[in-house]
Order: structure tokens, then C-alpha cells, then sequence
């Protein structure tokens, strides 16, 4: 069974949601979401916010980089 995992976003695009599910075993340091004709690149920052009565890992969003074609 596949467990997943919430994370909390802050910066980056409007139209992202706040809070983005992540597969258990791709949990990093670094989130790279695919959005529109790029990538949006958030880093975790070391914080939680609590969500919810739920502490949720806050993740930054630093750059974006364009999808290769």
C-alpha cells in the first residue's frame, strides 16, 4: 500500500495549492513540481506550521527552471 505525504508550500505560483501530497519515498530536502511549460522549485526550511492540529513541513519555493524539450 502506498503511504504519501503532506507538505506545506509557501511562495511560488498563485494558482498552486498550499498544501501538495508527495509519494513517502520521494520525501526530500528539494521538491521540483511541474507547472505549465517549467518547474517550480521549493526547499524545505527547516519549520513546520501547524494545519489542522498537524505540524506540516514548510517548504520555500526558491526558483523555477523551463522543461527541457
Amino acid at each position: 500500500m502506498s503511504r504519501s505525504f503532506l507538505v506545506l508550500l509557501k511562495g511560488g505560483p498563485s494558482d498552486l495549492p498550499a498544501i501538495w501530497e508527495i509519494p513517502d519515498g520521494e520525501v526530500e530536502d528539494r521538491l521540483k513540481i511541474a507547472h505549465g511549460n517549467g518547474y517550480e522549485h521549493f526547499e524545505f526550511c527547516q519549520e513546520y506550521d501547524d494545519v489542522g492540529g498537524e505540524p506540516m513541513p514548510v517548504y520555500r519555493w526558491s526558483y523555477r527552471t523551463a522543461i527541457a524539450e
